[in-house]
């Protein structure tokens, strides 16, 4: 949650502490004592969608890093591939054809033509590995291609998953919100006759503000003086 959700959310927790502290004054199944209840439950969910909001741009940054690795591995296979085909194209003219690496950063496109290094390598595997490359290329090939894929869906699943989270917490803060402003009437006709508990109702209820905000003032811009000295026109 950012800065704001987290003021809001902080406020839930002190406005559900009071009702746990002034419960003995509402009757079990009054209005007051159901919002009360209700905020609790909106407190427990945006600790929650909280949760799941940072474990899923973990994720997502962890897709993110593992992503560019796999790009990088899969790209070096199949530029072996490509490199030592160019050489086998002297005794197998247009072989090259079928290896070349794109030069365009798309994951999609690369996996694409990776699939296809794998298709049309396998009748010339011998002939590969004659030219030093290792016995099980293809596989390692096959492997590079799972490892992006998998790096890519870690990716958009956290990506998702914190969406999710996101809308989760707005609607849980929106919902909180509401519950407050309806509590807000119940307590001040409730203790209208007691100070002190709707002064600690107010310093429960307040939402503190955003501690890096300020209003500047915009310097006036002055006239700068009159030719020979003479003060500025007013």
């Amino acid at each position: 949650m950012n800065d704001k959700e987290n003021r809001r959310h902080e406020m839930f927790m002190r406005v559900r502490d009071f009702g746990v502290e002034h419960a003995a004054d509402f009757a079990p199944t009054s209005l007051g004592t159901q919002l009360f209840t209700k905020l609790g439950t909106v407190v427990d969910e945006l600790g929650i969608h909280s949760a799941s909001q940072s474990s899923s741009s973990g994720t997502e940054k962890e897709g993110t890093v593992t992503r560019s690795q796999a790009r990088r591995a899969l790209r070096d296979d199949m530029e072996a591939i490509s490199r030592t085909s160019r050489a086998m194209a002297v005794e197998i003219p247009g072989l090259s054809n079928k290896f070349r690496v794109p030069h365009v950063e798309n994951d999609q496109n690369l996996l694409t033509t990776a699939r296809g290094f794998a298709t049309d390598v396998t009748p010339y595997v011998d002939n590969f590995v004659a030219h030093e490359l290792p016995a099980g290329f293809v596989d390692k090939l096959n492997e590079s291609i799972g490892e992006l894929e998998a790096a890519m869906g870690m990716q958009s699943s956290g990506r998702g998953h914190r969406a999710a989270a996101i809308a989760a917490i707005d609607d849980s803060i929106d919902d909180g919100l509401t519950t407050v402003k309806k509590l807000d009437v119940i307590v001040k006709n409730k203790y209208s006759n007691n100070s002190a508990v709707l002064a600690q109702w107010t310093s429960a209820s307040h939402i503190e503000r955003d501690p890096h905000h300020h209003k500047t003032s915009t310097p006036q811009p002055t006239q700068p003086p009159a030719p020979g000295g003479a003060p500025p026109a007013p």
